[in-house]
Order: C-alpha cells, then structure tokens, then sequence
C-alpha cells in the first residue's frame, strides 16, 4: 500500500485485530493514533514511497538475573507493551536512511560496514552494526527508507537501544530475507551490533527479551544456542500489577560503571583461568577469598557472589510461578533487588555517590509495600527505573506517593506482550 492507503487502513479499522495483538484492547485507540502519526511523519520524509510496511520490537523487563548473562547466567525477562515502531519502503539503492522522531537521521551508506569511530555510542552505529553482520552471517541486505517512534523510555531499563536494534534487524529481516532469520539470531546480531560498533559490552538478556516476547527464562551456558522456556504465569491474575518506577535520572553517561560489572566478573573467573563465571566453579571462588582479594580487591568478589545466587534465584522463581506460589517469588524478587544493593552494587555510581535516585525510589517503595509487594532495581541500574510487584488495593497509593517525588507519569503499569520483533 502507499502511504494514502495505509493511513485510511489504519483508521479505517483495518489494522486492529494485528494492533490489539500487540498492545491489547484497552489500548487500540491509542496504537491506532500512534500509527497515524507515524504514517504522517514518514510522509513528510519520504512522499513517493508506495509499498509502506510497518515494523515493531518492543522493550523489556527483566525480572530476575541482575548482570548475569554477560557472564553466561540465566535471566528472566518479559517483553512489554512499550516498543520501537518504523514505518520503512525498501528502495533500489544501497543506503538506509533512518528519521527517529526527536532525532537527526542516520544515513547509512551499505558499502562501508566497518565500526566508524565518530558513529560510536550514537544510533547510526546500531544501524551500522546490524546490517553489517546480517552480511557477515550471508543473508541479504540492502537499502531502506524508514521513520521510528519509540515509547520505550530512553535510560529506563526497558531497554530502548536494543529495542532499536532489534528493529532494524527485523526490517532486514522481512524486507530483505522473507522472515527466514529466528529471533533469536536477530537478538544476537543487535548485540553483536551494540557490542562492536556502539562500543559498550552488554550480554544477551534484552536484546533476547525484545526479539522472542512474552514471559520466558533464558539459559546463556552456551551464547550461540540460548536455552529459552516459556515461564507460564497468568500475571493479570495475580491480584498485582507489574509496575515500572522511572527516576528520571539518565544513566547514557555510565557505559562505564556497567563495563566494570563485567570487567571484575571475568577477572574472578581469569583468575582462574576461565573467560565467564559460569565456567568457574562457586566452590574454587569461595576456597581462594584470601588470594582473589590481595589481587583484585573486594567488589569483584562480592560481584561473582551475587552472579552465582542470582543465577540459583532465577530457577527458584521460575519453580515459584510454575506452581502458582506468588508470595515466594516476591520473597526471591526482595532478595535479588537486596543482592543488587549489597553485593553487585549497581543501585547507585560509585562515580556519583551523592546522586542516588534508585535507591531512594527502592526506600520509598519498601516503605509502601513491606510485607504486601516486591521491590528491585531493573535493569543496569545505578540511575534509572525499578521494579515493583504491587497488590491492585495498593496501586493508586503508590502512583500517587512515587509520582509525587519522582513526578507525574513516572510510574509506569505495563502489560506483557506475547509477541516479540515482528512485521505488524
């Protein structure tokens, strides 16, 4: 369809049963709305174009498995109903050209896919990356024009760069490649993307999240063949809400801080001669304290502490959902944000010591919810989001408490979406 007829799709109707898939029933009118805008903005970019796709990858929670897949741990995670969207038309020429709205374009020219060092930590490096390694991997590329809006909050912890990368690989995907790449291999080329040509060494986890959707525990002993298991827990009968507590404080600066994480993990396993902890056996670190601490120093060592109890806290949950028992899976949700805290403390930046937004949100939190919901950080953590479980009879009190310190629309209700990167 050209763009005419896909705006008269879209509010003609035409689009809700594949809308309300992805963002629900009670939140058509609004997907709805947010297409048509879209459709709009691409117009104002690209008026010729006439076969206009639509595209989605949605954002993530993390729910258990602080900064352990990076060194080959589990996690849990959950797709949500937050995403990146692009309107995109492929074209006859070998440039991407990508508008997001807020943003200068990146205008990516095909036959140089090599890392630029001016395009690192920028989003033209994510484009960059992606299309370079479906090449390297011997699928199809070639050029596009697209517009993206994305509602997943920058800095949040829902994971809005991977989101991005995601998407773009799902455009290749379909535009180039007839929907013949898994997800999971689109998750891995938007971390090799992010990893290589963004420069910051992230594991798996969210761009797995943001590719496969729904609600699932994912096994990263071997990167190359995740193991990925449907956790099968009707949320939305519970009696909770999955609520998402945006600081508002930006964590873009903090590469850094969340390199050191991974840095001090595989330190403790060098020390051993391994490359990730999860090859490094929990009984050698705990025998050799003395020695690992005269050479590296503390944290690390309070850092594989907490890969190795997170790791364990992972299946624990998963067990807890799969039989119905809510109240132990807050229990472990209280002790992982606890874990966070103390050991692999990434609740606030060692850098900044006198800025701690997480970690007041996670005071105000326990002190609305002790002995009713679950609290931790999300995410990378040190600014950012957290995460809280909340009885429904409680929710209006916390949005009202949390708003009122953190400021209007922080916190944020989310839904889980069964559906991960795809064509819409």
């Amino acid at each position: 369809m050209n763009i005419k007829e896909t705006k008269e799709a879209i509010l003609n109707g035409r689009m809700d049963a594949r809308l309300t898939r992805l963002y629900g029933a009670a939140r058509l009118d609004g997907a709805r709305a947010r297409y048509a805008e879209l459709t709009d903005l691409f117009a104002d970019k690209f008026a010729d174009a006439q076969d206009v796709r639509f595209f989605s990858a949605p954002g993530r929670t993390e729910v258990c498995g602080n900064h352990t897949d990076h060194n080959h741990g589990k996690v849990m995670a959950a797709a949500i109903d937050l995403d990146a969207v692009a309107c995109a038309a492929k074209t006859d020429d070998d440039t991407i050209r990508v508008f997001s709205k807020g943003y200068p374009g990146d205008i990516i020219d095909l036959n140089v896919l090599t890392p630029q060092e001016k395009e690192r930590e920028k989003s033209a490096s994510l484009v960059r990356g992606v299309a370079a390694r479906f090449k390297e991997l011997g699928y199809n590329v070639g050029g596009f024009d697209a517009v993206t809006v994305n509602n997943v909050l920058k800095g949040s912890g829902m994971s809005s760069s991977a989101s991005f990368e995601v998407l773009v690989g799902v455009v290749l995907n379909y535009l180039y490649n007839d929907g013949k790449v898994s997800e999971v291999e689109i998750a891995q080329i938007a971390q090799y993307a992010e990893n290589v040509f963004f420069g910051k060494p992230c594991g798996l986890m969210d761009q797995m999240a943001c590719s496969v959707g729904g609600f699932v525990k994912i096994d990263f002993g071997d990167p190359n063949k995740p193991v990925i298991e449907p956790v099968n827990f009707d949320f939305a009968g519970c009696g909770h809400s999955l609520c998402i507590l945006d600081t508002r404080a930006d964590h873009a600066d903090l590469t850094f801080e969340y390199a050191a994480i991974r840095q001090e993990m595989e330190a403790v396993a060098g020390f051993f001669g391994k490359s990730c902890l999860r090859e490094t056996p929990e009984a050698d670190v705990m025998d050799n304290l003395a020695a690992l601490r005269d050479k590296l120093g503390e944290r690390p060592i309070m850092r594989a502490m907490h890969f190795y109890d997170d790791n364990r806290r992972v299946d624990a949950e998963a067990e807890a959902l799969g039989r119905g028992d809510f109240e132990t899976f807050k229990a472990l949700t209280i002790d992982s944000g606890r874990s966070s805290y103390m050991y692999n403390q990434n609740v606030f930046a060692s850098s900044a010591p006198q800025s701690q937004p997480v970690a007041l949100a996670l005071a105000l939190s326990e002190r609305i919810l002790k002995g009713r919901g679950a609290w931790r950080v999300h995410g990378g953590g040190f600014a950012g989001t957290i995460q809280a479980f909340v009885p429904n009879d409680l929710l209006d009190e916390y949005k009202t408490k949390t708003e009122a310190l953190f400021g209007k629309d922080a916190c944020y209700v989310l839904a889980i979406r069964p559906v991960g990167g795809c064509e819409v």
